[in-house]
């Protein structure tokens, strides 16, 4: 396991320390904790994202009609 230290602002520092005594968990693991879906979340976003382009560049793009036909459901579902 690595250790890594890092300067919080203080209101973080707080909240993380109100958040623990609540919780009954430590400091440490909420910010391992914190981090880890933070991580997740962005590595699911880049991912999605370099798909896109690759379908992008491939030339796989939505037809108008899907386009249109999305855009009506969606429209009918509103109101």
């Amino acid at each position: 396991m690595s250790v890594m230290s890092l300067r919080l602002p203080d209101e973080v520092a707080e909240t993380l320390a109100v958040l623990a005594k609540a919780t009954g968990r430590s400091k440490s693991f909420l910010a391992v904790d914190a981090l880890r879906e933070y991580l997740a979340r962005e590595a699911w976003q880049i991912k999605e994202i370099q798909e896109a382009l690759h379908e992008a560049d491939a030339g796989d793009f939505a037809s108008p009609e899907d386009v249109n036909a999305i855009a009506e459901k969606w429209m009918n579902n509103a109101g």
